[in-house]
């Protein structure tokens, strides 16, 4: 996986800006991004949607569906990605949601989390469910690394300006 310094460096060189829908991590992901120098280049921000409604509410991850399979899903993470793009103007969202334990949550095992990522490459959007383990700082920091590499493997997919 790139690290944050190598990511940012990557989404400035490819003029793409980028922003943050958060659960779990509570902020971690946006703040990784935004301890490299020069990051307010490409971050434009982040959402931390903790609470469900707020996942809706402010990011427009459909409402029956948190009601019906909660906040700890695929779609969901998929819909906060594009809901916080949308919402913050960025060319890239990023998303988390799961639970970071110590015990179960919504009906899932601590440690059971989606991340997603959304932009310019093809396909869109996509997601990846992650079975982690450890305490909860583990399953976060774990979660943090997840959606930076699932950004990395993304762009892998998107030419750089002027190519």
């Amino acid at each position: 996986m790139s690290s944050p310094e190598a990511l940012v460096a990557d989404l400035v060189a490819r003029g793409l800006t980028v922003a943050c829908a958060e659960s779990l991590t509570g902020g971690l992901v946006c703040a990784a991004l935004t301890s490299v120098a020069g990051s307010s280049a490409t971050v434009r921000g982040g959402v931390v949607s903790y609470a469900t409604d707020v996942k809706a509410d402010v990011l427009g991850v459909d409402a029956e569906r948190l009601r019906s399979v909660g906040p700890v899903d695929a779609l969901v993470a998929e819909q906060m990605a594009v809901g916080v793009a949308r919402v913050l103007g960025a060319d890239v969202g990023l998303a988390t949601t799961g639970v970071a334990g110590p015990g179960p949550a919504d009906g899932m095992p601590a440690g059971t989390v989606f991340v997603a990522a959304c932009g310019p490459w093809p396909g869109g959007v996509t997601s990846r469910r992650l079975a982690l383990t450890g305490d909860r700082a583990q399953v976060r920091a774990a979660t943090v690394d997840a959606v930076l590499a699932l950004l990395d493997e993304q762009l892998a997919g998107v030419a750089r300006q002027g190519e």
